[in-house]
């Protein structure tokens, strides 16, 4: 069951710009995914970063794959 993307990640323009970002941090979703890309596994990116959680890093997944399956209507 995939991780509710939503109840986890939130963006703001008064935050980091308005870059999507785990709620509660300033921790965007952007950089939990670049570790992921670089190879990193959940947990070493949770102790790089011990306010997120399993969830968080899965919620970062969840986000790109929505991203991923976004389309255009010409």
């Amino acid at each position: 069951m995939p991780t509710k993307w939503r109840e986890r990640i939130e963006s703001s323009p008064e935050v980091l710009g308005g870059k999507p970002r785990i709620k509660g941090t300033r921790i965007p979703a952007s950089l939990v995914l670049g570790y992921l890309a670089a190879g990193a596994t959940d947990q070493q990116v949770i102790e790089q970063f011990p306010d997120l959680t399993r969830e968080d890093v899965l919620a970062c997944l969840d986000f790109a794959r929505d991203l991923a399956e976004y389309q255009v209507v010409a």
